[in-house]
């Protein structure tokens, strides 16, 4: 349930007004022309909990409008996305289930002399329409009458007209400060098939039109969209004041979400899509709702993020760092604790014979008992972390050296004899001895560094995708910006035997690395890093605190 705000606060007075005989209906209303990232899951998440705080209803709505950018395969995806966020749209529309009926509220408006045919082109239209310090002049078009407007709005729909060639305008007023009601458009002509209603139609309407006239034919209550349609609103309310609607529905804008580091515009990413500098819509550092789902986001973080985050009036940045924060408190809580060996290196202990072998019980989730316990083997061969030895170690190392000593988690200390270097001076074996008195749990003998280890008998080869943000800081084009090292591929990781029973988008973290989740595109073991351990916007946030 979302927080008190803004918007809960018309809700209320709405209510008690009785304007609505207390019902509350929202909707989602994405057009069908690419996929939906990140800063659509807030109106997903703000729109279906409106409906549930108030016992309303949220039905989605594609409003597919434009047959030239339009899909069955975003509306598939789109379906997909909103049921892995975790809600259930009340009922399915399509603006084009209403073409019969936006056309005949079109006529009405035409016989009420209230729109007309106009037959300026793009380039005439510019100087006609004014800037934002002039007004804009009448079309030569305007004062055509009823009779002839009808017959010219049927001949673009008989298909008389080429593309372009002829539009149908409201008629409002030319010198309206707001230029988006200087005699906006309502149907335009487009020889173009459509995704559901294929060649019936060749005229189409605008959005500043279909949007207001489905959200009244549909009996929405509050149609709650983001900022940029601030500046719409006058013309919704046009539209649906002049159509005579019983209780009109109600407009209110919120805050878009904004992310740091991350492009948030369906055109760019759609850009590197096309241009092959990403792997799809659905490559895990895209921040499509796809692509985060795929890198191993849960829904129960997004939506806990876009609680947090609340409803503004004003556009703001949100640090990246709080939606990594919101994950790593709901996978701390489930995600399985696992061993891998990012970049190995082998250690051999020299006092344990070679065909010894300890089975080593380790807690699955320290954060939830129910987990359960697996087991590892220890065995004479191992491999840990290259970056867990140093031959000249700097001060508070507190890991693998000559001569030093660490635990290995959940079994015995290990203390370095020796270790062989290749011709490059690079260390490619380390020499243990094992204490057999220091098990954990039934040993007191603390030593300063425990470090996460892998039988090499008893592991499998993996690999693991590490991501950095897609964008990088400066100024200029986004597509400038992109970060060409985004991603780093480990090919050569060892990890725990049992994850080879995982699925696609398992999840687990990985000791002392982060959280992974085990791919869904590729059929190896292959794992995408999530996000690491250590919590930087808590720590910050924490801070803050403190100080105030």
């Amino acid at each position: 349930m979302i927080a008190d705000n803004f918007i809960t606060d018309i809700i209320d007075e709405d209510n008690k007004t009785g304007v609505y005989d207390s019902r509350v209906q929202t909707r989602f209303p994405p057009e069908p022309n690419g996929y939906l990232h990140i800063g659509h899951a807030k109106s997903i998440v703000l729109n279906f909990s409106l409906a549930k705080r108030y016992g309303g209803i949220c039905n989605l709505r594609f409003d597919d409008t434009n047959p030239i950018k339009e899909d069955t395969e975003y509306v598939d995806a789109i379906k997909e996305d909103i049921s892995w966020l975790g809600f259930s749209w009340e009922n399915l529309y399509y603006a084009s289930d209403y073409f019969d009926k936006l056309y005949e509220y079109a006529v009405f408006l035409i016989k009420d002399g209230l729109a007309y045919v106009c037959d300026l082109s793009a380039e005439e239209l510019k100087e006609y329409r004014g800037t934002l310090t002039e007004p804009g002049k009448n079309s030569p078009y305007r004062d055509r009458s009823v009779s002839e407007n009808l017959q010219l709005f049927e001949d673009m729909k008989n298909g008389k007209y080429k593309d372009g060639e002829k539009v149908l305008r409201a008629k409002i007023d030319m010198a309206h400060p707001n230029m988006n009601m200087r005699d906006p458009a309502m149907y335009r002509i487009m020889h173009k098939e459509h995704h559901k209603t294929g060649n019936k139609w060749c005229i189409y309407p605008m959005y500043d039109y279909a949007h207001p006239v489905s959200d009244a034919i549909e009996g929405v209550t509050h149609s709650v969209c983001t900022l940029e349609f601030e500046a719409h609103r006058p013309v919704y309310e046009w539209f649906v004041n002049h159509l005579d609607f019983l209780a009109p529905p109600k407009q209110i804008e919120f805050a878009r979400l904004n992310l740091t580091g991350t492009i948030m515009s369906k055109r760019y990413l759609k850009q590197l899509v096309d241009s092959n500098l990403v792997d799809g819509w659905d490559d895990p550092r895209m921040p499509t709702i796809c692509g985060i789902r795929r890198r191993g986001f849960t829904p129960e973080s997004i939506r806990d993020f876009c609680g947090r985050i609340g409803v503004a009036k004003a556009n703001s940045e949100v640090d990246y760092a709080m939606l990594e924060s919101c994950l790593r408190d709901d996978l701390g809580e489930k995600a399985p604790r696992a061993m891998a060996v990012i970049n190995p290196l082998k250690v051999v202990i020299t006092n344990m014979p070679e065909d010894e072998l300890f089975e080593i019980e380790l807690e699955n989730n320290p954060n939830d008992e129910s987990a359960g316990t697996r087991t590892l083997e220890l065995t004479r061969e191992l491999y840990i972390e290259k970056t867990d030895f140093e031959i000249d170690p700097p001060k508070k190392f507190h890991r693998l050296k000559p001569g030093g000593e660490v635990r290995l988690k959940g079994a015995y200390i290990i203390k370095c004899e020796d270790y062989k270097t290749d011709e490059n001076g690079e260390v490619v074996e380390v020499y243990c001895t094992y204490d057999p008195a220091t098990r954990s749990g039934e040993c007191e003998r603390k030593v300063k560094g425990t470090i996460h280890w892998l039988p090499c008998d008893y592991c499998y080869n993996a690999v693991v995708n590490e991501y950095s943000s897609l964008l990088l800081e400066g100024e200029g084009d986004l597509l400038s910006r992109i970060n060409k090292d985004s991603l780093t591929v480990h090919n050569n990781v060892k990890v725990e035997k049992g994850l080879a029973l995982s699925k696609g988008g398992d999840r687990f973290q990985f000791m002392r690395h982060g959280y992974f989740v085990r791919d869904t595109k590729n059929g190896g073991l292959v794992f995408n890093k999530i996000v690491g351990l250590r919590d930087t916007w808590a720590k910050m946030n924490k801070n803050n605190t403190e100080g105030k």
